[in-house]
């Protein structure tokens, strides 16, 4: 079984996105790692060429900041990096540059690419996900964050990313046959510096929205406000050894009262049957198998 690990990115110390973290996390299940590096505005290529120089290939590209619909160029920069995927690989396993896999989940993964090598009715696996907010010790709980996502994919070239590169489809657009597994996804994209942020609210609302539609609707400010937020709850588990470093530098403080949490009464139902493994009116971009 030969696995290749997929990703993109561009501007990741602008950003601050832990994308280095991110690989890293899951290289040692891989045995090669493709990431296409878009035109960057920092020295984002170099940080990349300088993770592990013997598993990964670099393709440089050029982002079409035309498509500013529904994050469309996020998706078409994925497909640059998959389609590069050589034919001699069974899995591709995906990672955004701000998500990040705890390390007591890779025999899990790698467990159920094996088991389900053969088994030709399953196009891809199903990750649970934690997404962090604000700082390293809360996470979303309301149903506005997505529950599960798809990161592992069959190097079948009529599987493509789909909207704005949150999951997969195949030809027809028809929907990947998957199999839940129990691993999470660390999704880390809403914790940065306040500042740091803000700055990429303001500009990443262009890959969805025409400027009439930012300059309407995202506030401009110096810092992010982190108190416009319906529902967290305590982070109590321990977080990836690769993010460690980034943990102990935080360089700002966020402290949220769980007692002004304001769950809507249908999350709450969801939440309900969601804690019994009965997950009603969620959208789902899978047809789920096992």
């Amino acid at each position: 079984m030969k696995v290749c690990g997929f990703t993109f990115i561009r501007n990741a110390i602008k950003y601050d996105y832990p994308v280095v973290e991110a690989i890293t996390s899951i290289l040692p299940i891989c045995d090669k790692f493709v990431v296409a590096v878009g035109k960057s505005e920092d020295d984002t290529l170099n940080l990349i060429k300088n993770i592990s120089p013997q598993k990964i290939e670099i393709i440089e590209t050029v982002w079409d900041d035309s498509l500013r619909e529904g994050g469309r160029v996020l998706a078409v920069e994925t497909d640059k990096a998959f389609q590069h995927i050589t034919i001699d690989y069974d899995w591709c396993f995906y990672i955004q540059g701000d998500e990040v896999v705890h390390e007591k989940y890779l025999p899990t993964i790698k467990e159920a690419m094996e088991e389900h090598l053969y088994d030709e009715r399953i196009d891809g696996l199903l990750f649970k996900y934690l997404h962090f907010y604000g700082s390293y010790d809360y996470i979303g709980e309301s149903f506005k964050w997505y529950r599960n996502e798809i990161r592992v994919v069959r190097n079948y070239k009529n599987i493509y990313s789909y909207r704005d590169a949150q999951g997969f489809r195949k030809e027809e657009n028809k929907k990947l046959n998957v199999v839940s597994i129990d691993a999470y996804i660390y999704h880390y994209g809403w914790v940065k510096d306040p500042r740091t942020m803000q700055k990429k609210q303001e500009d990443f609302n262009k890959l969805w929205h025409d400027d009439q539609w930012v300059d309407k609707n995202v506030i401009k400010a110096d810092e992010f406000d982190y108190s416009n937020i319906d529902v967290l709850k305590k982070f109590t588990g321990t977080h990836p050894k690769v993010m460690q470093d980034r943990i102990e530098k935080i360089n700002w403080k966020f402290d949220y009262d769980l007692s002004c949490n304001k769950m809507k009464f249908k999350d709450k139902l969801k939440l309900f049957f969601s804690k019994l493994g009965c997950d009603i009116g969620q959208y789902k971009n899978y047809k789920l198998i096992k």
